[in-house]
């Protein structure tokens, strides 16, 4: 019996966009339906419990990142992925902020895209009782605190830790320097931007084959990081230099 298809909501005001990026995402094995605008969007989210939506930010009537808050609400569990234009970085935060998942940049490749929708797939599903986690090299044991790279034990001090289960808990999301400061060290951190940096210098000297070109901890311009699993085929290159 086959697995059933996950379903995806592409909303975009171009008719012409909407009818490639369904082409491809059928032949991908996804099912797809259509939205013009926010408000029918907000509609089918109403009708469709959807796996993914898939929204660009700039969009005529409903703004982005309104249509992203009310999708959230009407569906927590969907996985939203939002498209933002590569020069507006701040659109970036604010989308994560709105509660998306995860962007794409303008102009995209379909292979991204795809990689980019099945990443956020992975994380909306359900894990329970996960008390391991490897990427690569990498095992994190969360319970016992303890990191190994190809067996070995690498040392941590408890924060160096705490960073690191974080972001292996949210696999290939982007995560903002707010986000981090808040989750790890609480929330009262939030502008400590050079303290954040210090540290992910550190964990890429204790994980990075060559800290300098990180395959692990990616930088997110502007934005914060990103862990990635180099093993994982659908990982898409990002740029990686603080």
């Amino acid at each position: 019996m086959s697995a059933p298809q996950s379903s995806v909501l592409v909303v975009d005001d171009e008719a012409s966009l909407r009818k490639a990026l369904r082409s491809s995402l059928v032949a991908s094995g996804f099912s797809v339906k259509e939205a013009g605008s926010g408000e029918e969007a907000l509609d089918a989210v109403r009708q469709h419990a959807f796996d993914l939506v898939l929204r660009d930010i700039n969009m005529p009537g409903l703004s982005g990142f309104d249509a992203c808050q009310r999708i959230r609400a009407l569906s927590p569990r969907a996985g939203i992925v939002m498209v933002t234009v590569r020069d507006f970085e701040e659109d970036k935060v604010r989308a994560l902020d709105a509660g998306a998942d995860d962007y794409v940049t303008k102009p995209f490749r379909l292979r991204e895209l795809n990689a980019r929708l099945r990443a956020v797939l992975r994380r909306i599903q359900p894990r329970e009782n996960v008390d391991k986690v490897r990427a690569g090299d990498l095992e994190i044991d969360f319970q016992r605190r303890i990191l190994s790279r190809n067996g070995e034990e690498v040392h941590l001090a408890p924060k160096e830790f705490d960073l690191l289960a974080f972001m292996m808990k949210h696999m290939d999301a982007p995560l903002t320097h707010v986000a981090l400061l808040h989750s790890v060290w609480g929330p009262e951190y939030g502008n400590e931007l050079e303290y954040l940096r210090a540290y992910v210098r550190i964990l890429r000297k204790k994980i990075e084959k060559v800290p300098s070109e990180p395959e692990y901890i990616l930088t997110e311009p502007w934005l914060g990081y990103r862990f990635r699993n180099p093993s994982d085929p659908d990982a898409a290159p990002l740029p990686s230099e603080d």
